[in-house]
């Protein structure tokens, strides 16, 4: 899926999913719940996403594997802006997976969670900024995980571009292309959120700017066209 190809992805999908229920098997089946259920939200409706990782880090806390239930529930929260939900609804859920994630010392976690609760908490409006993690700890993080530190940028290019800031948005935005094609291997939703606003935010600035840069930025908001458009083929429901 991730090499482009949505509807094989699903397929596999849907394929290992058969198994595990016929093998009756819970030890590799919240791994196999949290990462096909992001290819699943590419041809099935978002909001359908939600049950299955609630379902993924039930079996995944039932057979102890914590970093598939950490990674189920998070999965939800980082879906949970495009789906719609409530933002004070995610403000309630971005501190419950939080304190559940910083319990169990999972910072890589924490700090991916940290960033997008000071994102929900800017969209509201409140002036709130939880430090589950020190200054010094984000760093060091960000220094060695190429996957969160792309989301971190990202996550400030959005709210950045949600308050049209345009300088830091521009400035966000490259920061986190800087590390986008170092993230994870497997396809995520997160990456047809990325690549929306990273279309949006490239016309703007290719609109605004005067200087050599500027076809740059053009070309970058048609690359993300161009990946929006194929994934859309895949599902009208999701990407109309």
């Amino acid at each position: 899926a991730k090499l482009g190809d949505i509807s094989e992805g699903y397929r596999y999908v849907k394929l290992a999913r058969s198994l595990i229920d016929r093998v009756g098997s819970t030890e590799s089946a919240g791994e196999v719940i949290s990462i096909g259920t992001q290819v699943r939200a590419y041809i099935e409706p978002l909001q359908a996403a939600f049950e299955y990782h609630n379902e993924g880090y039930a079996v995944s806390m039932a057979s102890g594997d914590i970093i598939q239930a950490a990674l189920n529930i998070v999965l939800i929260c980082s879906s949970s802006l495009s789906a719609g939900v409530n933002l004070q609804s995610m403000r309630e859920k971005s501190d419950e997976v939080t304190n559940f994630l910083y319990e169990r010392k999972m910072l890589i976690f924490v700090v991916q969670m940290q960033c997008f609760q000071h994102c929900v908490l800017k969209l509201i409006g409140a002036d709130e900024k939880p430090a589950y993690v020190s200054a010094e700890e984000v760093c060091n993080i960000l220094a060695t995980n190429s996957s969160v530190t792309a989301v971190y940028f990202f996550q400030k290019a959005y709210v950045s571009f949600m308050f049209r800031l345009y300088d830091d948005s521009k400035h966000y935005t490259e920061k986190s292309l800087d590390f986008i094609d170092n993230t994870w291997a497997n396809l995520l939703v997160a990456h047809s959120f990325h690549a929306f606003y990273f279309g949006l935010i490239s016309f703007w600035v290719a609109r605004v700017s005067r200087d050599e840069q500027q076809q740059q930025w053009l070309e970058s908001g048609k690359r993300s066209k161009l990946t929006l458009k194929r994934w859309a083929e895949s599902s009208q429901w999701t990407f109309e």
